[in-house]
């Protein structure tokens, strides 16, 4: 297939560009997922997953924590101690009280 670029307007050119961009893209994760399902194949023929041989640990998710403090001013904004600590937690702490007297 030959295109002759010379007769192509600007427009034609970069539109023709975006698609071989894409296509080439396109191309390449086509081609990677294809590596991955026979290796995959591969690996179930030895016995074996692809993630074992990779020593890849399946990833963990955390369950959503229980809320173990609330705002004494408005019982619905809670904080599970996780993570940074709510506004309304730092300015309790600043007037003087512990997370113990935010407990539930």
């Amino acid at each position: 297939m030959t295109v002759d670029l010379d007769r192509l307007s600007l427009k034609e050119l970069k539109s023709l560009q975006s698609q071989v961009t894409a296509s080439i893209a396109s191309f390449e994760e086509r081609k990677k997922k294809e590596a991955v399902a026979e290796l995959e194949e591969k690996a179930r023929s030895l016995g074996f997953s692809l993630n074992e041989l990779l020593g890849v640990a399946k990833s963990r998710k955390l369950a959503p924590g229980k809320p173990k403090y609330a705002n004494p001013a408005n019982r619905t904004e809670t904080w599970t101690g996780r993570g940074r600590k709510p506004r309304w937690v730092e300015a309790a702490l600043k007037a003087g009280k512990s997370l113990d007297d935010l407990a539930i």
